[in-house]
């Protein structure tokens, strides 16, 4: 019984000894993560509006009309985590750099930013986290990033058979499932553009 009392004693201080340094390790790392994060987050917002000088955060709402209108066009499974306007030199408003998480990856969300500018064109997208398959959906950054570039069109669809139109992108070889979830975020982020951009619709 003496024994058991030891051993659990003795668990116990591990136990405690390791929390209390875990903490530690957490809170001396906690503002060197957050700082990579937010300049990770400023690089993304960049790499889709090249020509901005500052990035203001703005309030959006998205109404539950919008919400359903969205998952009837086939976009249910993304969501639109902030809003950010891209402004010049002069403080005009260049357009707005979405952040959007798509739930439909292959290897769970991706996460990525969407530059549409004022007359609707999509100037670009970056991905923030992206865990999909090593030599299939991982190719996202260069088989379908650069495909998004410059387009001013009302929505994408993907296509296996090679791109013809303005509208259409190459989907990953392989990779179908990661190809869906990039560009139903694409086109959520259009639709809110287009139909709810100020808030409610």
């Amino acid at each position: 019984m003496k024994e058991m009392i030891k051993n659990a004693s003795i668990l116990l201080v591990i136990t405690l000894v390791a929390g209390c340094l875990l903490g530690l390790v957490n809170y001396a790392t906690k503002d060197t993560i957050e700082l990579r994060q937010t300049e990770q987050k400023n690089k993304a917002y960049q790499d889709v509006f090249s020509d901005a000088s500052t990035f203001e955060a703005t309030e959006f709402t998205i109404s539950d009309k919008l919400l359903n209108d969205m998952a009837e066009a086939g976009y249910g499974g993304a969501s639109i985590d902030e809003v950010i306007v891209a402004k010049d030199a002069s403080g005009n408003a260049l357009g707005n750099v979405y952040t959007v998480t798509s739930h439909e990856g292959y290897g769970g969300d991706i996460r990525f930013t969407v530059g549409i500018r004022e007359d609707g064109t999509v100037n670009g997208i970056s991905l923030l986290e992206i865990n999909e398959t090593a030599g299939l959906g991982m190719n996202a950054e260069k088989v379908l990033v650069p495909q998004f570039a410059a387009k001013k069109v009302d929505n994408f669809a993907y296509t296996k058979t090679g791109a013809v139109s303005e509208n259409e992108v190459d989907a990953i070889s392989g990779a179908t499932i990661t190809t869906r979830a990039i560009t139903n975020g694409v086109n959520m982020s259009l639709y809110y553009f287009q139909h709810g951009n100020g808030g409610e619709n």
